[in-house]
Parts: C-alpha cells; structure tokens; sequence
C-alpha cells in the first residue's frame, strides 16, 4: 500500500510531487514543543510544550511553530489549524527563560530576544494561507496578541483572555498596540493592554477579539464541522487573503518593529530586568 502511494506520487507533475514530498517530510519530522499533523487539505499545529510550563513561548518554541508555518507555506495544505493539547491554551513569553538570558548578558540576550519575536509575530503578517485557531482555557500576553493576527479565531467557554503586560513589567506586543484598539476600540484595548483585564470567552466574542464561542463538552467536535474551506480552491483562498491583508500588512510590521524595540529597551535596562525579577520571584502559580 505505500508502495503504490510512492508510485502515484512519481506520476503527478514536478510541482506536486515537491509538495507531496515535504507532506511526507513533515509527517515523520520530530518537533519538541509542538506537535503537527497532517490533514486532508490542511495542517494542524498543537502547542504541547515540553521544555517550559502552560504552553509559554520561549526561543526554541517559537522556531519550531515558524518552521512549522514555513512548511505547511509550501506543501499542498489549504489552511493552517492552529490549537493545543491539554487545557491551556498559550500563557504568552516564557519570563523565567528571558530572565535567566538576560542576567549573563542583557544587551547581547535582548537583541536575540527582539529578532526572535519579531520575526516569529512577523511569519503570521505575511502567512499568506488563512490561519484558524481554536482556543481552550487561558490565552495570556503574546497568545492572546496574536489572535488577530490569524483569520478566524474560535473559543471553548472556559477559554479566557489577559494582557497583563504593566504587572510583567513589560510592554505590548504582537501588534496588539494597533489591532486591539482597531477590533475593539481604543477604551476596551486599554483596559486589556494597560490595565491588564482578564476578558472571558462571551466577552472576547463581544468585543471581537474571538468569533465564535462553543461548548467545552464538543469543542473540539464543532471545530472540525465548521472547518469547511478545505473544499475551496487554494489559490483563491490565498487571494482572498491578500485582499483582506493587503492594507494592513505594512502597518502591521511597523508596529511589531516599535514594539520589539521598546521591549529591547525595557530588557536591556537595570530597572527593567529589575521588575522582571521580582514578578517571577513573587509569581503565583494560578492554575
């Protein structure tokens, strides 16, 4: 039976065959943090972080989900579904590594810290296949920044949503200093951003941050039924896509390159590293 999907695979043109190829590639790929399956018609990319706690986003965890995206960009995957395993679904930066970079060499450790962020919130600018994410429990920080970032962002009901940037001792990032107030207007993103508002799922899909909201008992279940583009034509998925962006996109880059380099500032400075300190000496564990 293999045998013979080879042997049709060899039959298809070049172009095919080179997405074909990195199908198989990526299905026998080992990631660390996160976990990839390959669909019919798209790619499905779980956060199941091994090497840090509640799904947090260090360097290496970054890399792989943008090596992920990098693939699923080539191959014959229509959309990209982007979830988790387990019941959290992302606590943002991972602030227990950034701190253990930086008290060797702040200056070198927060310009690696910037390029990698950047970068990794960059990769979902340019995406150019539609992004679907599903949200189970808590999207903290850069995992709840980055949801307008993606297409179409479903939620379970004990899905909740939190910036809480000012108590890391940290600035916004994402780009959720220009999406945030642009979805659900500037009074409702400064509490999120500045004051560090915890919004349940019912009002994230209130304020737009979320589409839909479902059962906790069939999320996953009315996830897969509404997932109905994989009969669409990809090349006119990806055009409607650049239309929807099109506008946005270098707006989009500014504001992650100001963002990136006011978070630099803030870890390259003694107060900086100094709040950061203290928030995960004196952190509680709140799950």
């Amino acid at each position: 039976k293999e045998r013979k999907v080879i042997d049709d695979a060899r039959d298809q043109p070049l172009d095919k065959r080179v997405r074909f190829s990195l199908r198989l590639l990526e299905s026998d790929s080992t990631y660390k943090d996160i976990v990839v399956r390959k669909k019919d018609g798209f790619t499905q990319i779980l956060l199941s972080t091994r090497s840090t706690y509640n799904n947090t986003l260090n360097r290496e965890v970054m890399n792989e989900v943008k090596s992920a995206l990098e693939i699923a960009a080539v191959d014959d995957s229509k959309f990209v579904l982007l979830s988790v395993v387990g019941s959290v679904f992302c606590c943002g930066l991972d602030f227990d590594i950034i701190v253990k970079h930086l008290k060797y060499n702040r200056k070198r450790a927060s310009v690696k810290l910037e390029d990698t962020i950047k970068n990794f919130v960059n990769f979902f600018i340019v995406f150019m296949k539609p992004v679907i994410v599903s949200v189970k429990g808590p999207a903290i920080g850069l995992g709840a920044s980055i949801l307008p970032l993606c297409d179409v962002v479903w939620a379970n009901e004990k899905a909740w949503f939190q910036t809480p940037y000012t108590r890391f001792g940290q600035s916004p990032d994402g780009c959720s200093t220009i999406t945030f107030p642009k979805i659900m207007g500037r009074a409702a993103a400064n509490e999120m951003l500045i004051n560090g508002w915890k919004m349940n799922a019912q009002e994230a899909c209130d304020k737009v941050l979320v589409s839909q909201v479902f059962w906790s008992e069939t999320f996953t279940q009315e996830v897969m039924v509404r997932i109905q583009i994989t009969s669409c034509n990809s090349f006119v998925l990806e055009n409607s896509k650049a239309l929807v962006c099109y506008n946005m996109n270098v707006e989009l880059k500014q504001a992650n390159e100001r963002e990136c380099e006011v978070l630099k500032k803030i870890w390259a400075s003694a107060q900086g590293m100094e709040y950061m300190l203290k928030y995960v000496q004196n952190k509680i564990d709140a799950f």
